[in-house]
């Protein structure tokens, strides 16, 4: 038989304390290691994990938001994407297929393709692309230089000339 508590909840031999608000709206459950998990009325859940200090809420729709020390929150979807906003406020987005998506405070954006193409899109117009055969630059005015793994480069400047530089010597 469990011991009944003023508030109506009860104490468990282990530790464990139930109770609830005086409105009968939240169940909150406190256990032996501190955690405290809060069941509130429109069915969301506040889990305090206080060994690390992280706050889990999970929603009826099925989203779950961390909040850690830190100041970093995640957002884990129910079909499997997951939003990290940083506290230095970067923002990365996971999909299900394995593609991320960075976007930095300066505007800068980073994908990251499950082939593991990287593309990088910078503020001032500039784009480089990452794969395992090459790297290249875009500029806003049209040059593109690619350096392959080889060790091949190829600058085409927008006014059509195009250098090639192979290891030791250049082309025009």
């Amino acid at each position: 038989m469990e011991p009944r508590l003023s508030n109506g909840g009860s104490l468990v031999d282990n530790g464990t304390r139930t109770g609830m608000s005086t409105e009968q709206k939240t169940k909150t459950v406190t256990l032996f290691n501190g955690d405290i998990k809060h069941v509130l009325e429109d069915g969301k859940v506040v889990y305090y994990y206080a060994g690390s200090q992280i706050t889990q809420t999970t929603y009826p729709s099925g989203l779950v938001v961390l909040h850690f020390p830190n100041k970093q929150i995640e957002k884990r979807h129910p079909g499997g994407k997951r939003e990290i906003l940083f506290p230095d406020q970067t923002i990365k987005y996971l999909e299900p297929d394995g593609s991320e998506r960075t976007i930095f405070p300066d505007g800068t954006i980073v994908h990251l393709s499950p082939s593991g193409k990287k593309t990088v899109d910078f503020p001032n117009g500039q784009r480089e692309i990452h794969t395992s055969q090459y790297k290249r630059r875009e500029d806003p005015d049209g040059t593109v230089k690619t350096i392959y793994c080889n060790g091949r480069q190829e600058t085409k400047y927008a006014s059509g000339r195009v250098r090639v530089k192979e290891k030791n010597r250049v082309t025009m």
